[in-house]
């Protein structure tokens, strides 16, 4: 075990910051993709057992109508990928773009118990998932790197804007 653990340590993956690096470009990827099936109706109408039931976004199609909903959820997504990928350079668009991608999770997530056969009733119920359930169920994963991302984005925030003492300043005087 000494000896693989060795060779992962000098084989590059524990960079700093490789994983908050992987992470950051996962998440555009994702916002990229679904974003873009967001903004045709099929994938709108396919979500609909979704969307009516979540309590945080059942209010866009009565409101925006199915279309409108289209586009809601795919020009959100694209924004907040488009500021986690901007988060490369600038981490207060990255903190936003967390912020964003967080909220979204949670409001996914919320859905889950409300979800019309979301448990395999052949497999006695829950936790037996059906594919309702199973694709609400990888957000949690996404939830957990979102707050990753923004607590990495606030805490260099913070540190971007710390006060600077000059070079050979004593910190204690």
């Amino acid at each position: 075990m000494n000896a693989i653990a060795q060779l992962l340590g000098r084989s590059g993956l524990l960079k700093p910051d490789l994983d908050y690096n992987l992470l950051r470009a996962a998440m555009v990827i994702i916002f990229a993709w679904f974003g873009y099936d967001k903004w045709f109706e099929s994938e709108i109408r396919g979500l609909l057992p979704i969307i009516t039931h979540g309590p945080l976004i059942s209010w866009t199609i009565p409101v925006l109508g199915i279309r409108g909903t289209a586009i809601f959820l795919g020009a959100s997504e694209w924004i907040f990928g488009t500021l986690l990928l901007l988060g490369f350079w600038n981490k207060k668009a990255g903190m936003l773009g967390a912020l964003g991608a967080t909220v979204t999770f949670i409001s996914t997530l919320t859905v889950m118990p409300f979800v019309p056969d979301a448990w395999d009733a052949g497999a006695g119920g829950f936790p037996a998932m059906t594919i309702n359930s199973a694709f609400l169920l990888k957000d949690l994963v996404l939830l957990a790197v979102s707050v990753y991302l923004l607590k990495e984005d606030v805490q260099r925030v913070l540190d971007e804007d710390a006060p600077r003492l000059p070079a050979g300043a004593n910190v204690n005087a």
